[in-house]
């Protein structure tokens, strides 16, 4: 089975935060909920050049999720390719899975009272496309990947 991730080249990444604006408006969500984020590292010297980097934080699809252990109504779920998702019709926003994840990366909406989480936007990998995170990234910092190509 393949393992996908989104993988960031942090050389590239100029920390413009495009990539959390397209996976907001690719998932219609309100301005609260982060589902992928960059952080800036402090300033650091190296070599006596002073440098910093970013560092893109996002749902790690872990092997055995407890956020998909600990749902009550199966909402949360693990599919085949080892995509972890939310399935809205089943959530009933009780939280559990947001208590149970260790990185905190499912997020409440406030719109809809549901979790939601990075599924690797599931309705464009189903129709054969990136990530909006990965097409819309201005210097190609992000890239959609398996585990073995990395």
């Amino acid at each position: 089975m393949k393992k996908y991730m989104l993988y960031l080249n942090s050389k590239r990444c100029i920390g413009c935060h495009g990539c959390e604006v397209h996976c907001k408006t690719n998932k219609g969500l309100p301005v609260g909920p982060i589902l992928c984020e960059i952080s800036h590292q402090p300033l650091k010297l190296v070599a006596g050049v002073p440098k910093t980097e970013f560092q893109f934080r996002s749902c790690y699809h872990c092997e055995d999720p407890d956020c998909v252990a600990v749902c009550p109504t199966g909402a949360m779920q693990k599919r085949h390719d080892g995509i972890v998702l939310v399935d809205q019709e089943k959530c009933i926003g009780c939280m559990a899975c947001i208590g149970a994840c260790a990185w905190g990366v499912p997020q409440l909406n406030p719109d809809t009272g549901k979790v939601v989480k990075c599924d690797y936007c599931l309705d464009r990998l189903d129709a054969g496309l990136k990530p909006a995170c990965v097409t819309r990234c201005a210097t190609h910092a992000l890239k959609f990947v398996t585990l073995q190509e990395i």
